[in-house]
């Protein structure tokens, strides 16, 4: 139980932050990660893994800073905080950084070369929230959850699938593409246009090399224009390359605020928010 008598005793100190922060009234949503722990997502809502987002917001949030301090945060290698960075990172974190100046893990994890996380932002940003994009913003999310699914990349799963339910603006259809994606019954909440893209998703995820212009073909039938059919690809092929980042560095949502992003505008600006 978050902040009881078991989670002090097993982990101490941060777990009395914890305790202090339920003792304070704060609901805490929940994360299928190490330590059972339980986060708040942007949407300050109660909802425990996969549940739907009850949409009630918040204005309370847990950074990697407060009260999950950076010996908590969880990857296989050193990474340097918020605080600690100096020179070319610092300028990196000041671009990136969300509320509480939190930097999410994942970028955590490419602090002791900052030239990858630079071009991780740049690729992301792009790709995902770039303004020319002509897919739906919540469809490209939904392709990330489904690739993450895919690849067992809870990580993913959990940050992505709240930037989904946040896009929507509703989560009762949220919660069905979820259990649609999980339940491989895609035809259930997507279209046949986007069930196709979908399956496409999935033969490029599962078996690349199987991907033939067939699909393609398939993908131009179902009303996709080729550069539709390459914001769908782009999509997918980030989130085979963040999915590895993340499970190959034992990279864990502890500390993180799930479902931010850093918008839409085109530019440098790169600020979660």
């Amino acid at each position: 139980m978050i902040g009881g008598d078991d989670d002090i005793a097993e982990h101490g100190e941060v777990a009395m932050d914890r305790r202090r922060l339920v003792d304070r009234g704060v609901i805490l949503c929940g994360s299928r990660t190490a330590w059972n722990r339980e986060f708040r997502c942007y949407n300050g809502c109660s909802h425990k893994g996969r549940a739907a987002c009850t949409g009630t917001r918040g204005n309370q949030f847990l950074t990697s800073r407060s009260p999950f301090p950076e010996k908590a945060i969880m990857t296989w290698i050193k990474t340097i905080a918020f605080a600690e960075a100096e020179g070319p990172l610092r300028k990196l974190y000041d671009r990136i950084s969300g509320p509480g100046d939190n930097i999410d893990n994942i970028l955590l994890a490419h602090s002791l070369r900052p030239h990858t996380l630079e071009g991780h932002m740049t690729l992301y940003k792009h790709v995902l929230h770039h303004p020319r994009n002509t897919v739906e913003n919540w469809f490209l999310e939904a392709i990330g959850v489904y690739v993450s699914m895919l690849n067992a990349c809870g990580y993913c799963i959990d940050h992505h699938y709240c930037g989904l339910a946040r896009l929507l603006g509703d989560n009762a259809r949220a919660a069905i593409v979820r259990e649609a994606l999980e339940t491989d019954h895609i035809e259930a909440a997507f279209s046949p246009r986007e069930t196709a893209a979908l399956a496409y998703v999935r033969a490029l995820t599962e078996n690349p090399a199987g991907v033939a212009g067939r699909d393609i073909e398939i993908l131009r039938a179902t009303g996709w224009g080729d550069g539709e059919i390459l914001e769908i690809n782009q999509v997918a092929a980030y989130f085979g390359y963040a999915n590895r980042t993340v499970l190959g560095l034992g990279v864990d949502t502890g500390g993180d605020i799930l479902g931010l992003s850093p918008g839409s505008e085109e530019g440098g600006q790169w600020r979660h928010s």
